[in-house]
């Protein structure tokens, strides 16, 4: 069974988020790198050689395939700052309404700028998805 490519790594959280280019995405990591720091009580993990999260859970399909990943996280991409809300967004259409400008996938939040959100909004986000995220993973760990 192939293994996951995205796997916890013992690199420096602070030097990835020092060699971001842009000005205000490398300054928006650090500011949800606190935050993050702050409401999960995690220490943060590079995953891959892009991904910060912040604790972990294990998973198997039906299929019999499993593997890790962590229970929330960020990335500063390019394009926009992603922030990883695991259990997905169908329980937060009144939060996303008020969070402000933003897009999102399956389990992705894209936000261009952290200054065009309500970060009070985002912190009940994460708040709640890791909450979630530790009751349907019983063996999760931080």
């Amino acid at each position: 069974m192939a293994e996951n490519k995205t796997m916890p790594t013992d690199a420096s959280v602070t030097d990835f988020i020092a060699a971001v280019e842009n000005d205000t995405r490398r300054e928006d990591a650090y500011l949800l790198l606190e935050l993050m720091n702050r409401i999960t009580g995690f220490k943060p993990r590079l995953w891959g050689e892009s991904l910060i999260g912040y604790g972990h859970y294990r998973y198997k399909y039906k299929s019999g395939h499993g593997g890790e990943y962590f229970l929330t996280g960020f990335s500063p991409r390019k394009s926009a700052m992603t922030i990883y809300i695991m259990p997905g967004f169908k329980q937060y259409g009144a939060k996303l309404a008020k969070l402000g400008q933003h897009k999102h996938s399956v389990s992705c939040l894209y936000v261009t700028r952290l200054s065009s959100i309500d970060l009070t909004v985002l912190e009940d986000i994460v708040i709640d998805s890791v909450s979630r995220m530790k009751k349907l993973y019983p063996d999760w760990s931080p």
